[in-house]
């Protein structure tokens, strides 16, 4: 659709990046915020667990996109350079970050439940704004489709061109604003025990991605027998948030 938005001398704004870092930035705008007022941390706390998580989410959603592309890393190891700055698995992204949230706060000795309680809400806020640039840039793309609300690329490097699509980056937009508001209101209004509004985040969203993959497009995300990498994973995570949700209602105040 929108894959640049301009450029000033050799310097391009890219639509995909800006809308990741206005995701990231509005995500930790809201963490401090919450923070702040519910005392969970003290100035800055939020900022450094963001940067911590986007790191090791980064890292964790990178190495599970090159193993589902092992084949080709196997004939050419140039493709793992190749494929630094393109090419990310969601779930490795939140399994990475979660697991780097965790140390962070043992490091920082504060309440990881309480923590992630807090996060829920602003992680899914910036996963729609970035699926706004996944839609700008053409990634993420649906499959073809002869509904009225299809989408035609002509200029995006990952969209095939000329060829009506389901806008499913735009649909899984707005199923994570929509989460956004369900997790902020259990965040704020509910007596949930701590951990309870992350563990119903991992179910929510989980559940809403193995769905939404049977309307995606882009072959390159490997499989496991008849379902996505993203659909196995599902399978699992949807198990562990409600183990954990039952768990966490069931512990000590």
């Amino acid at each position: 659709m929108l894959p640049e938005l301009f450029s000033i001398g050799p310097f391009t704004v890219y639509s995909y990046g800006l809308m990741t870092a206005l995701g990231i930035l509005s995500a930790v705008w809201l963490g401090e915020h919450e923070s702040k007022r519910s005392g969970l941390g003290e100035d800055g706390y939020i900022l450094g667990l963001g940067i911590a998580a986007v790191i090791g989410g980064y890292a964790a959603s990178k190495l599970l996109f090159w193993i589902t592309i092992l084949p080709q890393i196997a004939a050419d190891p140039a493709v793992i350079l190749e494929t630094l700055s393109s090419g990310f698995v969601v779930f490795g992204g939140l399994i990475g970050g979660v697991l780097t949230a965790y140390v962070y706060c043992r490091i920082k000795k504060t309440d990881f439940w309480r923590t992630f309680d807090c996060a829920a809400p602003a992680v899914a806020l910036a996963q729609g704004i970035g699926r706004i640039g996944c839609f700008l840039a053409g990634c993420c793309y649906g499959q073809p489709t002869d509904g009225a609300f299809g989408v035609v690329f002509r200029a995006s490097s990952y969209a095939p061109s000329g060829v009506r699509l389901v806008p499913i980056q735009l649909v899984s937009a707005g199923l994570d604003f929509a989460n956004f508001i369900l997790l902020f209101v259990l965040w704020r209004k509910s007596r949930l025990k701590s951990g309870s509004v992350g563990a119903v985040y991992i179910i929510t969203y989980s559940v809403g991605r193995f769905l939404l993959e049977y309307f995606r497009g882009d072959l390159n995300r490997g499989a496991v027998g008849v379902l996505s990498t993203s659909q196995f994973i599902a399978v699992f995570t949807v198990l562990a948030g409600a183990t954990m949700l039952f768990a966490r209602q069931r512990s000590n105040p």
